[in-house]
């Protein structure tokens, strides 16, 4: 047999049950829905590595996006190497089951030296002028100039940032219809995150969210048709559900003024000083890993973020371990946000000194998740002017920057990374398959993609 795995990121029980998705739907229907217990944190680069290793963060060592690295006091986000994660991957097991089995890797993350057959992820191009081409890379090399030959550049721009929609789930879509057209692997594994934009940016109760829901239903609906009458058995997943926030919580700003975050001048911008500060957190959607350079002044830290209106829970390393999250790339403290809120990376106090990256896309450079880069500056008068001028000056050959994100976290309506009360908050796993059962751990979800190979 032959498998797509379709990830439909923020895809949730309440979006299959509520009537505004039907293609979607009558596909949990006519097979098995279950709803998912998400990984914790329940953030893309933990729950796909959960999905994968059928481990939790303590086994394969992804404790979300970002982490602190303390040997070289650099926070890291958004790396791509497949060796950072732990554990036998899930087509591992397969091939010791099918010797010869080929899989392909359609921008799930960790793609870069996953040792599948055929892949293909974002991965802009750093030239030595300070250039940044943004690109595709692939496996075999030349996978992405076959491809993009025969459909188009991939929309870098619509895949993050203020722009990003639909056209990047779109050109993906496409993508998984042109290697299974010219390679039909046997497991498939296709990435669609139009959904997460919207509800993030609008929360999702709104009516762009509703929209947006309305356009990957028909997209991923068809894409299910088109890979089935290949001849490929499609299953649906996703790895996490959005839930309403109205507060953004700044644990940074309070580690600042109580003198244990240190950020130094760079030419009139504050930068995060790792090497130095007593404390900082990495932020990451609705939580964040805290480093206390000192063990002393743990219960003091502790207690501080304890009490910042927005932080629900802190973690020490007991109570990480008994929840299955502790791992040398942890923070000393992990803070979880209530229902309503999530943290936000800001640490410096005057906006007029934050650093220059921190009103740009830059998701690498920023000691933090920032989903403000989804939005255009409210602030801004003719911001498509700025736009226009910025690829003028670049296309002459100037650097510049494209300063659109705005510094007001609590323009964000949706978040994700705790886990909700609701089940009708978690993702699910969708198989054309009778016989799940109505609730899975997210680490069960590994057994369900092997089955039948």
């Amino acid at each position: 047999m032959r498998r797509a795995v379709l990830n439909v990121v923020g895809l949730s029980a309440r979006d299959l049950a509520g009537g505004r998705m039907p293609r979607l739907a009558a596909r949990a229907a006519a097979g098995s829905l279950a709803r998912v217990k998400p990984a914790f944190p329940a953030v893309t680069c933990t729950a796909q590595a959960t999905y994968l290793t059928g481990l939790d963060p303590s086994g394969h060592g992804i404790v979300g996006n970002g982490w602190p690295d303390r040997d070289l006091a650099e926070v890291h986000f958004w790396k791509q190497s497949n060796r950072l994660v732990g554990g036998e991957k899930l087509w591992e097991t397969l091939r010791a089951r099918r010797p010869g089995l080929r899989v392909a890797n359609s921008f799930w993350w960790y793609n870069l030296g996953s040792g599948v057959d055929l892949a293909v992820t974002p991965r802009p191009i750093y030239r030595a002028d300070g250039a940044k081409l943004l690109d595709i890379a692939s496996w075999p090399p030349d996978l992405a100039g076959r491809i993009k030959k025969d459909l188009w550049d991939f929309p870098f721009a619509a895949f993050w940032g203020p722009y990003a929609g639909l056209d990047s789930s779109q050109w993906i879509a496409d993508c998984a219809r042109w290697i299974e057209h010219h390679e039909k692997p046997d497991l498939h594994l296709v990435y669609l995150p139009h959904l997460d934009y919207d509800l993030q940016r609008h929360g999702p109760a709104s009516p762009q969210a509703d929209l947006a829901r309305a356009e990957i239903d028909k997209l991923a609906g068809r894409l299910a048709d088109d890979l089935e009458r290949a001849g490929a058995e499609v299953t649906l997943v996703s790895e996490y559900a959005l839930t309403a926030v109205d507060r953004a919580a700044l644990p940074n700003r309070l580690l600042r003024e109580r003198g244990w975050l240190v950020a130094k001048d760079e030419r009139g911008h504050e930068v995060l000083d790792t090497f130095h500060s007593k404390a900082y957190a990495v932020c990451d959607h609705q939580v964040a890993h805290v480093v206390v350079r000192d063990p002393a002044l743990l219960p003091e830290v502790r207690t501080a973020l304890a009490a910042l209106p927005g932080v629900e829970r802190v973690l020490g390393e007991s109570e990480q371990r008994a929840e299955g999250l502790w791992h040398r790339r942890s923070g000393d403290l992990l803070l979880v946000a209530d229902a309503r809120s999530w943290f936000a990376y800001n640490y410096w106090l005057d906006d007029a000194r934050a650093p220059d990256f921190a009103r740009t896309v830059d998701i690498h450079r920023k000691p933090g998740y920032d989903p403000c880069e989804l939005l255009v500056d409210p602030a801004l008068r003719l911001p498509w002017l700025k736009v226009a001028a910025f690829l003028l000056r670049k296309k002459l050959g100037f650097r510049s920057l494209l300063r659109l994100t705005p510094l007001d976290p609590q323009l964000i309506r949706g978040s994700h990374g705790r886990v909700p009360e609701d089940s009708l908050d978690w993702p699910v796993l969708v198989s054309p398959r009778k016989g799940l059962p109505a609730t899975l751990a997210a680490a069960e979800v590994r057994d369900r993609l092997a089955e039948g190979f």
